[in-house]
């Protein structure tokens, strides 16, 4: 890239997108290297990233969250960009993508080739999937996504925890996880395109906080949702509310009526998840809820959901939420206080 020339960022919107992401990416971009000057010195600086919405045909649409998206120009100017992003697509996870984004995904294809860097945001990175660019590569996407990816995309090395994957090569697909960690990926572009200096200076004025602990703390019950298998559903209706009782898989073999070897296969492949993992799971998001929202102590919340071993239940919880239970406390319990004060 010729870094006496602003680096060139095309942002693709799809009906699919929200305009929110659209539109922050937008003005982070055009915040970096501008805006600092106008604080320090009064003055705007010279932008140093040049974005602009890029659609399949540069027309006016609705977006997912009925927001009117004005795109600056159609595909083809994803060709004389250096970057281009790709925000969330509001679909459900496992939804078929059959016939939908060829044109997109054609054009981030044709884009790779090129030389060019990708982005994505979010679920964004099914896109990069579908096109098969992640072949043989670590991504990440949304936490509600990533069992999906997994299975529809098996060679994929899909990295659960981690907010921020850069891959491939040259490290020319970039991805980011869930929710707002858009804002990671626009200042690891940031800094990647122009320095760390105005990455630092760009998260200094729109008061950014690196999502430096991952996405698994914010995971909720998406790998959890009903099987369409009916004896295992009847199962998962059952341990819902019997998760903290003792031997909890053993009764939930027992209530199936099949053999123990056949019925963790079945349970496999109907959630995605063994009987255990998805017990432990439904306790440790009980576990979350108990910390957030009480002063219970941490062995009495290990108690209560089903752990007699306090420092087995730390453990588990550290292992899959990458935080203690107190330091999980501390983080969303006054995040909690904070919003209820506020209502």
């Amino acid at each position: 890239m010729n870094r006496q020339q602003p680096a060139r960022v095309a942002i693709l919107a799809m009906p699919e997108t929200s305009a929110s992401v659209v539109y922050g990416m937008y003005d982070m971009f055009m915040s970096a290297g501008r805006d600092w000057k106008l604080i320090v010195d009064g003055q705007p600086g010279t932008p140093v990233i040049l974005p602009q919405v890029v659609s399949r045909h540069g027309d006016c649409f609705v977006a997912a969250n009925n927001v009117k998206i004005t795109p600056d120009a159609p595909l083809a100017a994803c060709m004389s960009a250096d970057v281009i992003c790709v925000p969330e697509l509001m679909v459900a996870p496992g939804e078929s993508l059959d016939g939908r984004f060829q044109e997109e995904i054609a054009c981030l294809q044709s884009c790779y080739a090129a030389g060019k860097l990708l982005a994505t945001a979010c679920s964004g990175a099914i896109l990069l999937a579908e096109a098969g660019l992640l072949n043989g590569q670590e991504a990440t996407t949304h936490w509600a996504y990533c069992d999906v990816m997994t299975r529809r995309y098996p060679l994929v090395k899909v990295r659960t925890q981690r907010a921020l994957v850069a891959s491939g090569e040259g490290q020319r697909l970039i991805m980011a996880g869930g929710g707002t960690s858009w804002l990671d990926l626009a200042l690891y572009l940031v800094a990647r395109l122009t320095s760390i200096e105005i990455a630092m200076q760009t998260a200094r004025l729109n008061l950014v906080d690196w999502h430096d602990i991952g996405q698994q703390p914010f995971a909720r019950l998406a790998r959890t949702r009903q099987a369409e298998d009916a004896l295992i559903a009847r199962c998962q209706t059952w341990i819902a509310d019997h998760y903290a009782e003792p031997a909890p898989v053993a009764a939930m073999v027992q209530l199936s009526g099949i053999a123990e070897r056949s019925f963790k296969r079945r349970f496999q492949h109907a959630t995605g998840m063994s009987p255990l993992e998805y017990v432990h799971t439904l306790r440790l998001e009980e576990a979350k809820q108990m910390l957030e929202s009480g002063a219970l102590p941490v062995e009495a919340i290990a108690n209560q959901v089903g752990y007699e071993d306090p420092g087995f239940f730390s453990r588990l919880f550290r292992r899959h939420v990458c935080l203690t239970p107190a330091q999980y406390r501390k983080r969303f319990g006054t995040m909690r206080s904070a919003l209820e004060m506020r209502r």
